[in-house]
């Protein structure tokens, strides 16, 4: 049994990420750490939780975690506030899944840039492993340190993977439009995610400069060996949950849609949460579970990728118990179907 730690539990993808831990059999939560000062009962804050965990959150505190045998840390904190938690985690051992971004980009330079301030922490950004499963599983197996990945990546990279890979698309001319669920933002409210704001209603923002975009092309470039840039484009949308990305790319050569899928469903094989579909998938198809769903289809020579996901499971807390599957050795699927 693995004693595991949850820092910041009030927020959506903690509320996830315990549901899908307390039905674990190898995983035992003892302590949940919570910035309020009044460390109220998680099922306070999360009253689904009411009679399924009986636990009071407390204040963050290394040396408690670690005096009370913690093994494992989920990271459910905001950007920036990973890397004040973990570096005295990890010197002694701990081991860690980031679900911020504050690990995800290799290098510090490019972080500094699209997320405006320095990375606190190089010494473990170095040695982070990004955690998308599907691309750097063995990684994953012998990581200290995994940075949880983006939802609009997984996404992304899930979905162009097979023909980057194989080369078979001009990778400079890459377009993904994303549309997003508003539970994507977060718990705390903001004037673009107030009901009145957002309801009924469809938006476009930070077109150009979404910070996932650096992520995607890390991962991407990752796959091909070489560089690879995207123009990406993500879109809030009046739902609660769910992504659904459509992903245009001008292929190298000819293709029937019959060959594309069958790319697919051989580079995916092996892939237990990746489902290659030859309907036009939707994001209740994938919703409450970790499954993405890809279909491909063909269009005046233009290769166009439709892939769904649930941005609070597969795009946060179930990749999340993925990676720790794949970190302790447990079969990649355990509490996940």
């Amino acid at each position: 049994m693995t004693k595991i730690a949850i820092l910041g539990g009030s927020g959506y993808t903690a509320l996830e990420l315990i549901r899908i831990l307390l039905r674990h059999p190898a995983a035992e939560i003892v302590a949940i750490t919570s910035r309020q000062e009044d460390q109220p009962w998680i099922a306070d804050i999360h009253p689904s939780l009411t009679g399924r965990i009986k636990r009071r959150c407390e204040t963050f505190d290394a040396d408690r975690l670690l005096a009370r045998g913690v093994q494992c840390v989920f990271a459910c904190l905001p950007h920036g506030a990973a890397t004040a938690c973990l570096p005295p985690l990890l010197l002694h051992g701990i081991r860690a899944i980031d679900l911020s971004a504050d690990y995800r980009l290799r290098d510090p330079n490019i972080y500094a840039q699209w997320y405006g301030q320095s990375h606190k922490d190089l010494a473990h950004l170095a040695q982070a492993v990004y955690g998308l499963p599907e691309i750097y599983g063995e990684e994953i197996e012998s990581a200290q340190l995994v940075a949880n990945p983006g939802c609009y990546p997984q996404t992304a990279a899930i979905g162009l993977a097979p023909l980057v890979a194989g080369r078979h698309i001009e990778l400079d001319s890459i377009v993904i439009d994303s549309k997003s669920g508003v539970s994507g933002a977060g718990r705390t409210p903001t004037p673009a995610t107030h009901f009145p704001e957002c309801n009924e209603a469809v938006k476009a923002y930070n077109v150009g400069k979404h910070r996932h975009t650096p992520e995607i092309e890390q991962v991407l470039s990752d796959v091909a060996g070489t560089n690879v840039e995207v123009i990406f484009t993500p879109h809030l949308i009046p739902m609660d949950r769910g992504i659904f990305s459509t992903i245009y790319a001008s292929p190298n050569r000819s293709f029937s849609q019959t060959q594309l899928l069958d790319l697919y469903r051989e580079y995916y094989a092996s892939c237990p949460f990746i489902r290659i579909v030859d309907r036009e998938p939707s994001t209740k198809d994938c919703w409450g579970t970790n499954f993405i769903d890809i279909t491909i289809r063909l269009v005046r020579g233009r290769i166009i990728i439709l892939v769904c996901e649930d941005n609070l499971y597969r795009g946060a807390s179930g990749v999340a118990v993925q990676n720790f599957n794949r970190m302790y050795g447990h079969d990649e699927t355990t509490a996940l179907l």
